[in-house]
């Protein structure tokens, strides 16, 4: 019987590959909805209680624990789901108001409800027109070119 080293490889490298999580353990989506970020989050399986947010400097910080399945006497087949303890950091940039960051966890989606601070809100300048509006004759002899 012959064998063929690099399918053995593949298979190899398969076995391996499908115990590594493909995917971030906390994908996101991040938004601008009018005056606010928006970030959800999946974190199906977390308990509420689990999660902690923080801020730090412009670094906001989310941790999450995801317990593992503890079936007693499982032989188990296929082991997918990440479990233990995730971290994500977002670095915030000046225009977000750090003292009105809102959390909700619904459904196993954690939503962050980040305001755009007051100084980075875009804003209209009127422009002043007429006498009224500061402007001042100017007063000063006419040269003599082009007198007569």
């Amino acid at each position: 019987m012959r064998t063929d080293p690099f399918r053995e490889m593949d298979r190899l490298l398969d076995t391996v590959l499908r115990q590594v999580p493909t995917a971030h353990p906390m994908p996101m989506d991040l938004y601008r909805d009018g005056e606010s970020f928006v970030a959800k989050i999946d974190l199906p399986g977390v308990k509420p209680e689990s999660l902690d947010i923080d801020v730090e400097e412009r670094t906001l910080t989310i941790r999450a624990e995801r317990a593992a399945d503890t079936a007693q006497g499982a032989q188990w087949l296929t082991r997918e789901r990440p479990t233990g303890t995730f971290a994500r950091q977002l670095a915030l940039g000046r225009g977000v108001d750090l003292d009105h960051i809102d959390a909700a966890y619904a459904d196993g989606v954690l939503t962050l409800t980040m305001p755009v601070a007051e100084e980075a809100r875009p804003r209209k300048i009127e422009v002043a027109h007429g006498p009224a509006a500061g402007q001042q004759a100017i007063e000063g002899a006419a040269s003599g070119a082009g007198q007569g």
